[in-house]
């Protein structure tokens, strides 16, 4: 098993380190950030496939202004590690997240999720891994991403090829492989948070995480049980984001009976490190 990003090395100009701590729960060792003040609200907030912490570098300090921020890697990513397949699934990382909260002796009032972090806030909701008094997802990952009806099969076939991960850490160290997925997430981030997805690729563990995860989601369960999501919903979406586009958060929005959709005109699928300041402020606005 390749192992996972070194704290001290990779980790050593980590966003909002002081926040930083690991735990092990069960059958996953976690990197999780948690800052803000003690008796503030909780708000878990959950990144998307193939990031972690970093990309709330700018977005968690403006939350914990009002709330108690909880941000761990999820399982497979970052610094966080992944035992065995199933942590990976969507069901298997809701439960996941759900026994870190337990933990850690916190529940969420806020569940804020970007990409498919806003799918697993939700599974954790309709499986009663959490009680959220409200769901926020930021350009939500409820449909298949662009191009998965082809990306998830091949996912399965490369996640099962150990060669692949340490292969494509090889070339990411080595070429403008990042720089150029990134670009088709049509967001313009700044050159620090580049640099923390080149560290991450450069890692086969952290790749294979990321390819386990794709290959493992299935959104067609959760489709069919958003109905019974209680809590009031928030989906904010860029109109410009051409890896999960609108009509996603659209069609999950129908689904829950006090959802709304909020659209913002640019920012790509990394809206909340193009704008962290808009996407906090519709967060705060409930």
């Amino acid at each position: 098993m390749a192992a996972r990003p070194d704290w001290e090395r990779d980790g050593k100009n980590w966003p909002n380190r002081e926040a930083s701590r690991f735990l092990r729960v069960g059958a996953v060792r976690w990197h999780v950030q948690v800052a803000g003040p003690e008796d503030a609200p909780v708000l878990l907030l959950l990144h998307g496939t193939g990031a972690a912490t970093h990309s709330f570098r700018d977005l968690l300090p403006l939350l914990t202004r009002t709330h108690r921020v909880v941000a761990p890697d999820l399982p497979g990513h970052g610094f966080t590690d992944a035992r065995g397949d199933g942590a990976l699934s969507l069901p298997g990382m809701a439960k996941a997240v759900g026994e870190l909260c337990a933990a850690l002796d916190i529940r969420p009032a806020l569940g804020v999720g970007h990409s498919a972090g806003a799918a697993v806030l939700l599974r954790m909701m309709t499986d009663g891994h959490a009680d959220f008094g409200r769901i926020v997802g930021i350009n939500a990952a409820l449909a298949p991403i662009e191009g998965n009806a082809i990306l998830s099969p091949l996912a399965k076939l490369l996640f099962v090829n150990p060669f692949v991960p340490r292969l494509f850490a090889r070339r990411a160290a080595s070429g403008d492989t990042v720089r150029s997925l990134m670009a088709r997430t049509n967001s313009a981030i700044d050159e620090a948070g580049m640099r923390h997805y080149e560290t991450l690729a450069r890692n086969p563990a952290h790749v294979a995480g990321a390819l386990g995860m794709m290959a493992s989601w299935d959104l067609a369960a959760l489709r069919g049980r958003l109905g019974a999501v209680a809590c009031p919903v928030t989906f904010i979406v860029a109109e410009d984001d051409t890896m999960v586009p609108p009509a996603a958060s659209e069609g999950a929005a129908a689904r829950i009976a006090d959802a709304r959709l909020v659209r913002l005109p640019r920012g790509g699928h990394l809206l909340h490190e193009v704008d962290p300041e808009t996407v906090a402020r519709l967060i705060g606005d409930g």
